[in-house]
């Protein structure tokens, strides 16, 4: 299952930055031996040269971030069997404990497509089985988890719902509803999501 972050974009900038030397330490000067030479000031053999002030800057090491792409498959499922068509949404609790309603979705395991992956996660976290009626779109966008910059596609599908009962079992997610059609937009949490009803409502016309 996919965290709870959702779709805010996140570019973490990263790189390494070479220092001066491996042990990112300065060497110190080498003393001058045997007495002193032509153009020496009397009095000046052997001293110390003189500090200077403040700390020497040395540059902050930076870790490199391994870069990753993962993959990931949802959508919107709709109840199409009443007046107004509904869609099933699903919401999680953030760390400053507001409840952000999104689209079920999930990562894409390994033989599946994303067709399968979409119906596979949506059942799992709305307990509502579907069929794809057609392709909403891809988000894409990056995060830093776990000391890695991730860059995660998710393709999402509109489905008609075909059999299950609606359920907040998955772990993962505090609340599931049915929502209508129209107030979809406005209950989503994150604008790139917003973005696919577009499709959707032209999808549910051609299937009319």
């Amino acid at each position: 299952m996919n965290p709870a972050s959702g779709y805010h974009r996140a570019m973490a900038t990263g790189g390494a930055r070479g220092d001066h030397d491996a042990g990112g330490q300065q060497h110190p000067r080498s003393r001058r031996r045997g007495g002193p030479k032509q153009g020496d000031t009397p009095g000046t053999q052997g001293a110390k040269p003189a500090k200077k002030s403040g700390r020497p800057q040395r540059r902050r090491r930076e870790r490199r971030l391994r870069q990753v792409d993962e993959f990931s498959a949802g959508g919107l499922v709709l109840d199409l069997a009443g007046e107004i068509p509904r869609g099933a949404l699903i919401a999680r609790t953030d760390r400053h404990g507001r409840l952000l309603w999104s689209l079920p979705k999930g990562h894409i395991e390994a033989g599946e497509t994303a067709e399968q992956a979409a119906v596979r996660e949506v059942e799992e976290e709305t307990g509502i089985s579907g069929t794809i009626l057609g392709q909403l779109g891809t988000i894409d966008f990056w995060f830093v988890a776990e000391g890695r910059r991730i860059h995660k596609t998710v393709q999402h599908y509109l489905m008609r719902a075909i059999g299950g009962e609606l359920s907040d079992a998955d772990i993962e997610v505090t609340e599931v509803a049915w929502v209508p059609f129209p107030e979809i937009a406005r209950q989503l949490a994150y604008p790139d999501e917003r973005g696919l009803l577009d499709a959707a409502g032209r999808l549910l016309a051609e299937t009319a």
